[in-house]
């Protein structure tokens, strides 16, 4: 225990396969993700942090090497202390981690870049990361404003920062297929990596209160305008580029997202969890070298309020039950053994030292062929809300097609109930399917009137007609 803390000692540990990739280094296949998640508000849930320096201190200690975090994540600082921490107490070396960050999206010009990543370095107090990520392939300057920067040119940029040292790989988060396509054709570099969700709970949440400036609804609330200032002070005295994040939250976010129906998918969605496994985005990375990480691993498996009618398997449902009982593990550990077993790297997300050390412990059992008909029987086109804020900037990854998600318009217009919302939800996807894919939309009542939905266009403000045929003008600002 020479230089080790001894009250931070622990018996447990771990060890932790790595894959290789594409430019011969290793990385752990199991990675500890400094992602907070939210708070009841739906406002990152930064008093938590506390929590997940205890938690990422005690997976560095039972034997995690690889860390997952990101500008948007706010807690760069945090983790650069516990990896100083932890060096100084002779628990790790330097270079038995593997650090990635990720670029925001106001950084993508090629100069911005190595900003970017300089400040990242800065707050962990490192001088290099293993790996940084192109966190989304859309651009936007810190109003919310579409910039239109070809990632190409951002991954210029990460060639860049890859060849003066700052980084020892690169790699993508989110990316379609197609985009990984004409990215390898013009690049000198393949990516090492492509991240991407497991499940998209709550992200639409970040990217449609990203600034006051541009959730037209929330600059009706005075509530949000001074929770947002507030906010917008800073967290612990962080400076102001780094709070450039979800910081409009009243009860309208807390519903803008939470309606999800199965619709024919296309291939370029990125979930890879048991109800929407992405065989073909995970394959086409496969050929091309490019590891497949996937960020919240677990799915719809943790029953949420948020998503009341998301699909089996649940963690009480009885195969998942009975097959963890076979095994003498628990569920989650069997979906994240299911994961490894198809290659993928997983970055679970937990603030719980019993679940660290839980989600590390599956490497001692293998699933049989019964395990796995059953796991991908679970396989049933469900996918979260593909970030319609977006879904007209000129690099948007999804396919374009509206898939269900509702959105209300609240406190000037009364809340519909979960029967309209289903009926009008559906109506709405078949017709969107049918004459308009590149739109996105939210549901108002018209007139108060309960018993009458009408649709309006969101992002580009064009009329469009209602759930009854009739013209609805937009007058959001």
């Amino acid at each position: 225990m020479t230089g080790r803390d001894k009250s931070r000692y622990t018996e447990e540990s771990v060890v932790i396969p790595t894959i290789k990739l594409n430019n011969g280094m290793s990385m752990p296949v199991l990675g500890y993700g400094t992602w907070l998640g939210f708070n009841d508000q739906m406002e990152i849930d930064m008093p938590s942090y506390k929590k997940m320096v205890d938690a990422l201190e005690y997976a560095i200690d039972i034997g995690y090497r690889h860390i997952d975090t990101a500008h948007l994540y706010r807690v760069e600082p945090e983790v650069g202390e516990v990896i100083e921490k932890k060096i100084k107490e002779g628990v790790v070396k330097r270079e038995d981690l593997f650090i990635t960050t990720k670029v925001w999206q106001h950084y993508h010009r090629e100069k911005d870049v190595e900003v970017s990543v300089r400040d990242s370095l800065r707050r962990m107090k490192l001088d290099y990361v293993d790996q940084v990520l192109v966190h989304w392939p859309m651009s936007h300057n810190q109003e919310g404003v579409d910039e239109k920067i070809d990632y190409l040119e951002t991954w210029r940029g990460f060639e860049a920062v890859l060849k003066a040292g700052l980084t020892k790989s690169i790699g993508v988060s989110n990316f379609s297929v197609a985009q990984l396509k004409r990215l390898i054709a013009s690049s000198k570099v393949v990516p090492a990596t492509n991240q991407v969700e497991g499940l998209l709970p709550l992200l639409s949440n970040i990217k449609c209160a990203y600034n006051r400036n541009t959730t037209p609804l929330a600059r009706r609330d005075a509530r949000s305008q001074r929770r947002t200032r507030q906010r917008n002070k800073g967290y612990r005295g962080r400076e102001l580029s780094e709070n450039l994040l979800p910081t409009t939250v009243n009860s309208f976010n807390k519903m803008f997202y939470h309606w999800n129906i199965r619709l024919k998918s296309g291939t370029n969605t990125r979930q890879v969890n048991l109800n929407f496994p992405q065989h073909e985005l995970v394959d086409y990375c496969k050929s091309q070298g490019i590891v497949v990480v996937a960020y919240a691993p677990l799915g719809c498996l943790v029953p949420s309020k948020n998503f009341p009618n998301s699909p089996e398997p649940k963690l009480d449902n009885p195969q998942m039950v009975a097959m963890a009982k076979k095994h003498k593990k628990t569920v989650t550990q069997i979906v994240l053994r299911h994961l490894y077993e198809r290659g993928l790297v997983s970055l679970p997300k937990t603030v719980t030292r019993s679940r660290v050390l839980e989600n590390a412990s599956i490497f001692d059992f293998k699933l049989d062929a019964d395990d796995t008909k059953v796991l991908e029987s679970f396989n049933n086109g469900y996918r979260s809300n593909p970030l319609l804020w977006y879904i007209n900037f000129e690099h948007y990854p999804f396919e374009k097609v509206v898939s269900g998600a509702v959105s209300l318009l609240l406190g000037r217009t009364g809340r519909p109930s979960g029967k309209e919302i289903a009926r009008s939800a559906l109506s709405l996807a078949r017709s969107a399917q049918a004459e308009r894919h590149n739109e996105s939309y939210f549901f108002v009542r018209k007139d108060n009137d309960p018993e009458r939905l009408e649709t309006r266009q969101f992002v580009s403000r064009r009329p469009i007609k209602t759930m009854d045929g009739g013209p609805a003008n937009i007058h959001l600002s």
